[in-house]
């Protein structure tokens, strides 16, 4: 979640989305407001002893590198970097600094679409570290997760680039490739993904009837238009006569607090807790639904590691108005940032405040625990081939792994899963290709493994598949009369 100063609803997208990329004045919590909309002031009555006391420290440092530096240095990269270097030490991961023409390239990708890989990142322990895929995106579709740590683009490494500079580096023109080499938590070797950059629209909200008129509506993140979009197709299958809902936020990164606050007006009875926040002192504001109505169906919500910051606020107040969850414990971000725009065109953002459930738990690190648990089959798990590389009989390698649990999801049973390519996971490739009117050599080459990621992306998206959705569907049916 992030707010910006004197910034109202405002969505910011960039080629790859930063943490919680959306800026927003809070509504229904004066206090907050005031001090996110009043950053002059707050800056200037800020405690500046510790600035004070090392102001000749700097002033020296300066001078050195004017003075003595064998090479001239520009004065505002010193600046920048100054600063930059603040942001930098107090490690938090939701925290940066942009100069002039990074801010500049920011704001220009101000549009309803955008290009790039489709996935919100930020830097964790120095590291370029996936918070969620976008649904339907590139990033998706070859198969990157939450906690993936980019290690390298393009045979680049990330290494000591901050946010911005990194993803620039991911940041790219539509049809051309992004080579990523990853680290995944429990995989002992470096995975290499190749992901090809595309447009990735901003559509919000899509909907769905599903069997025994039972509604679905997926939220891919929470923009400026997702409430008007989210309400117009919610009354739309009420008026075709849904008898209960699922709301899908899995893989949502977040967005505008506006924005979930909006929604939960129309889900969540009147005077029911919504979150709270708490600023550095420890105040805490709270909001609740003030117009709201009590539905007459059962609302279930599905959750994921991909579910992030606003989503999460959306599941702690559903949670808390006694509506189940499904799926797995979610991302865990329970912080708020705002930004200071600097009169250079430069921009700070920072983390301000936490926020924290109804019930006053802080969900940071965390991440809210489903009600009913339900994990998907090991094969949603696999990256998709990397189609330039042949795989054949007697490799042992990450991508052989992957093979076989595509396979696996396909329905082609290989005696193992270890990465080792026996001789029944030649065996399973063969079927596959004999299924799919492909020359039947037993190997994976290019055109075998595109074959196979249409086909397992195809196997993905059918509902059947989902187990997640599955679980959902039954806890729902339940509480329905």
């Amino acid at each position: 979640m992030y707010l910006r100063g004197r910034t109202v609803a405002l969505l910011i997208v960039f080629a790859v989305l930063l943490s919680s990329l959306t800026t927003a004045a809070v509504v229904g919590g004066s206090d907050l407001l005031s001090q996110v909309t009043g950053s002059n002031s707050a800056v200037s009555n800020a405690n500046t002893k510790g600035l004070d006391e090392n102001l000749g420290k700097l002033k020296q440092a300066y001078g050195l590198l004017k003075s003595q530096y064998i090479h001239n240095v520009d004065d505002q990269k010193l600046v920048d970097g100054a600063i930059r270097g603040m942001v930098q030490s107090i490690k938090d991961p939701y925290s940066s600094y942009m100069d002039k023409k990074t801010a500049n390239q920011f704001l220009s990708s101000l549009k309803s679409s955008f290009q790039g890989i489709g996935a919100e990142v930020s830097m964790k322990r120095g590291r370029v570290t996936i918070v969620s895929p976008f649904k339907n995106s590139p990033a998706e579709k070859a198969g990157l997760q939450p906690e993936d740590q980019i290690i390298k683009v393009n045979g680049t490494s990330l290494e000591g680039l901050d946010l911005n500079e990194a993803v620039s580096k991911i940041k790219g023109p539509k049809g051309s490739k992004a080579h990523l080499e990853i680290n995944r938590p429990g995989e002992s070797r470096t995975l290499k993904v190749t992901v090809v950059r595309d447009d990735i629209p901003i559509e919000t909200v899509q909907s769905k009837m599903l069997d025994d008129k039972v509604g679905r509506i997926d939220i891919s993140q929470f923009s400026e238009k997702t409430p008007d979009e989210f309400e117009d197709q919610l009354k739309s299958l009420e008026k075709k006569g849904m008898k209960g809902l699922v709301i899908d936020v899995r893989g949502n990164p977040g967005g505008l607090l506006p924005s979930v606050l909006e929604i939960s007006e129309d889900l969540l009875p009147k005077g029911k807790g919504v979150m709270m926040t708490e600023d550095k002192a420890g105040n805490r504001t709270k909001y609740v639904a003030k117009d709201g109505k009590k539905k007459k169906y059962p609302i279930v919500v599905l959750t994921d590691k991909g579910s992030a910051s606003a989503s999460e606020i959306l599941i702690g107040a559903m949670k808390a108005a006694g509506y189940p969850s499904v799926g797995v414990t979610s991302f865990g971000k329970g912080t708020v940032q705002t930004t200071h725009n600097f009169t250079d065109g430069s921009n700070m953002k920072l983390t301000m405040a936490k926020w924290l459930t109804p019930d006053g738990k802080w969900i940071h690190k965390k991440g809210i625990k489903p009600d009913v648990k339900a994990k998907l089959p090991a094969y949603f798990k696999a990256t998709i081939i990397n189609s330039d590389k042949t795989l054949k009989r007697d490799q042992n390698s990450t991508e052989v792994k992957n093979l076989q649990l595509v396979l696996e999801g396909l329905g082609y049973r290989a005696d193992r899963k270890d990465g080792y390519f026996s001789s029944q996971t030649e065996t399973a490739v063969k079927a596959f290709q004999k299924t799919h009117n492909l020359p039947v050599t037993g190997k994976v080459d290019k055109k075998t493994g595109t074959k196979l990621q249409e086909a397992f992306i195809k196997m993905l998206r059918k509902p059947d598949a989902d187990l997640q959705l599955r679980v959902g569907l039954e806890t729902l049916k339940k509480k329905i009369k």
